[in-house]
């Protein structure tokens, strides 16, 4: 990558021990675009990106100030804040064109639209947040639609949590380990007992369910979809406005997305 050349020749010549792995200079500038990333749309200062990624406040102002002149992250003057800039777009819809699971998965998000009259997504896995790639809007007047592109934590909303439940064990306690389980809204899960035992019922049952916890007012219900090995590579949702997601209606909702899910992850190629 032409952005990781510059920065790491420096970084090479302060400390030669450091340029391997994820301590190197292109290790480091990722962890800077996937911290700036997760930030949201409001940005983060160089402060609070030093600490988050655990570097001196010197070095994450020059690997900014490298990203930036490449036009990969963009500096707005006014609130001292970094966002990701129009380079960072470029790869983005570039890697999105690239992922065969929204060709795969689009006309399964049709068809359940088509059989609910609910809105319907796929989400992926962005490190430790999720994003929504794909919709389907309902054709009702009042419904659900989603931002795409906008992280989210892995714990709150049935996508989240489809995809959580999907990951290795190992990788679960790496996230409660790190990541605070704090409130999107009064009904978001921030205990780590409650969340484990969440994830042990949509292993068992198939698909993860939500009411409120992502969005109040709203509710979604959503299965993960697995590539060859096992690999997590998204989550299927069906969602909407809450009073239109009865008791009674979730398990019918429940199988048809894990349905569509199994399916798309046969075509994905995976074999359990």
């Amino acid at each position: 990558m032409l952005i990781s050349a510059p920065f790491e020749e420096r970084e090479e010549r302060e400390d030669p021990a450091r340029a391997n792995g994820s301590a190197s200079g292109l290790g480091r500038a990722l962890q800077v675009i996937y911290a700036v990333g997760e930030s949201g749309p409001e940005g983060v200062g160089v402060s609070a990106l030093a600490r988050e990624v655990g570097l001196s406040k010197a070095v994450a102002h020059r690997i900014l100030k490298v990203l930036s002149d490449d036009g990969f992250l963009s500096f707005e003057s006014d609130t001292k804040r970094y966002t990701l800039g129009p380079g960072a777009l470029q790869v983005g819809l570039a890697a999105l064109r690239q992922l065969d699971i929204q060709r795969i998965v689009r006309p399964l998000l049709e068809r359940l639209v088509a059989v609910t009259d609910e809105t319907a997504t796929l989400s992926v896995r962005q490190r430790w947040s999720r994003i929504y790639v794909d919709q389907v809007l309902s054709p009702q007047e009042i419904r659900m639609s989603v931002t795409l592109g906008h992280p989210y934590p892995l714990h709150a909303g049935a996508s989240s949590k489809a995809l959580l439940a999907a990951m290795d064990d190992e990788e679960i306690t790496r996230y409660l380990a790190t990541h605070s389980l704090d409130h999107v809204t009064a009904t978001t899960i921030s205990s780590r007992d409650q969340l484990l035992a969440e994830v042990a019922m949509i292993r068992r049952r198939g698909y993860a369910v939500s009411t409120g916890e992502r969005e109040a007012g709203a509710a979604s219900i959503a299965a993960a979809v697995l590539g060859a090995g096992g690999r997590v590579l998204g989550a299927i949702s069906v969602c909407g406005p809450l009073h239109r997601f009865q008791t009674t209606e979730m398990p019918h909702y429940g199988a048809l997305v894990a349905g569509a899910a199994q399916e798309a992850s046969r075509a994905a190629g995976y074999r359990p």
